[in-house]
């Protein structure tokens, strides 16, 4: 249960202490107070404890009635910081009631009780924290510095998403992976971890993985919840965007990606539709756009996650379309095959955990949705819940999950019938069906776990 009196002393302290000991950086900070002390991609000393940094900081929406009763604290009416009159006793009072777990979650004050408290340690709490190059407001700033004003109106930031890993609503437990997936995440994490030994021993051709599967098999989502994982920002370029007309010079674009994620660097590079890359070598496309891919198989040759530190993952629906040049840039292949009847099962399990099912039998429904992807089962789940509201019931039945199962069919089969002769185009509006499940992101973009 939270103290707002001991939360706003907890907070002065730490800006003390991070603004006297010039050692500390800002990952030692937690990222609550981080955001608080921003500026322009910088944390500048000495930090100023405001009301409303203090409020950014722990919540707290009135900091100063907080901890107005305590003799040892003092505002500034005309500027709004707030301070401690006496800092011994301020901190002799929060020892008093602070206690281990709470200490080694700020490695600030980690750093200034490590001698003071049983248990305390300062390396383990600065590990347990989550870095400043995960915080949108440093990515933001960066991408500031990367994008000048005339390349954002020109729509160079169209190119690519930033992520910052606190905005991946997933984390690889709560997938469901093969074991040849997980050996190859597993070899990558331990990339990652050892990238001095590997440049040491000059092997530094390693970190560039393809992703082959169907549509919805969770190429996506594994990416994004490596990035959370291991606190990287998650860039990622759908590489059909470069031939969009108001993307300006296709080539400067792509050299500009690479740019991007070497400034947000150790982050991950995540390229979709890679197929894009062959398709464009083996057709008559216009001149600028086939300069831009071999601008693009270049970069990949540059870039390095043992020299760069990014992590280059690209993914691709369709194997069949690549060409040996595109092949040969990755050091690893991982596969993403529809889930056989167990790893449905699985996905059924873990996706079903917050649901309230009665007589629920994920073997049964694993059974009947043979050729289902992740994706698929979590939009079976997605109309079993919406057809149990309009019934005004929030607990869902094995026979709901069995109806939705068919309804889903039903509605796959019309979708890939050729209702009209001749006339794909009239199936949907906007455009041609066919094209509608292409990229991977289509699947699980919107349906996150979706495996």
């Amino acid at each position: 249960m939270s103290d707002p009196e001991l939360d706003i002393v907890e907070f002065l302290l730490t800006s003390q202490v991070y603004t006297e000991r010039r050692e500390l950086e800002p990952d030692d900070l937690p990222p609550a107070y981080r955001a608080a002390f921003w500026t322009d991609g910088e944390i500048e000393r000495p930090l100023t404890p405001t009301a409303s940094a203090a409020t950014t900081a722990t919540g707290i929406e009135r900091p100063w009635e907080a901890i107005s009763g305590l003799m040892f604290t003092d505002r500034d009416e005309f500027s709004g910081s707030i301070s401690f009159t006496d800092s011994g006793m301020a901190e002799e009072w929060y020892e008093k009631r602070t206690d281990t777990q709470r200490l080694q979650q700020n490695p600030v004050l980690a750093a200034e009780f490590e001698d003071a408290v049983e248990g305390v340690d300062y390396e383990t709490a600065r590990k347990q924290n989550r870095p400043a190059r995960a915080d949108r407001a440093l990515i933001d700033a960066l991408l500031d510095d990367a994008f000048d004003e005339e390349e954002q109106e020109e729509g160079m930031l169209d190119l690519v998403e930033v992520r910052a890993p606190s905005e991946v609503d997933m984390t690889l437990d709560q997938l469901v992976l093969t074991p040849d997936q997980e050996d190859e995440i597993l070899k990558i994490v331990k990339a990652i971890e050892h990238r001095d030994y590997l440049a040491d021993i000059g092997l530094r051709e390693i970190g560039k993985l393809l992703f082959v599967g169907p549509p919805g098999t969770g190429k996506t989502s594994v990416a994004r919840a490596l990035a959370q994982d291991l606190d990287l920002p998650f860039v990622e370029v759908k590489l059909s965007m470069i031939t969009s007309q108001y993307l300006g010079e296709t080539a400067k674009n792509v050299e500009k990606t690479f740019e991007v994620a070497k400034r947000l660097a150790p982050c991950i590079l995540f390229m979709d539709e890679f197929d894009f890359v062959a398709k464009t070598r083996s057709s008559d496309e216009h001149a600028a756009i086939k300069r831009a891919v071999n601008t693009l198989l270049k970069s990949i040759d540059e870039v390095s996650l043992i020299q760069d530190d990014v992590l280059l993952i690209g993914a691709t629906n369709h194997p069949d379309q690549l060409d040996a040049a595109a092949w040969r840039r990755f050091d690893e292949i991982v596969n993403f095959p529809k889930p056989d009847r167990d790893m449905r099962a699985d996905i059924l399990r873990v996706v079903t955990q917050e649901m309230d099912i009665i007589d629920f039998d994920p073997t049964e429904l694993a059974e009947i949705t043979e050729g289902l992807t992740g994706s698929d089962l979590r939009l079976v789940l997605r109309e079993a819940v919406l057809d149990a509201l309009t019934e005004e019931r929030t607990t869902l039945t094995q026979q709901d999950l069995r109806d939705a199962v068919t309804d889903f069919e039903e509605r796959d089969n019309l979708k890939n019938m050729d209702m009209i002769e001749g006339d794909h185009d009239a199936l949907v509006a906007g455009g041609d069906i066919s094209g509608a499940g292409d990229a991977d992101t289509a699947s699980d973009g919107g349906h996150d776990h979706d495996h």
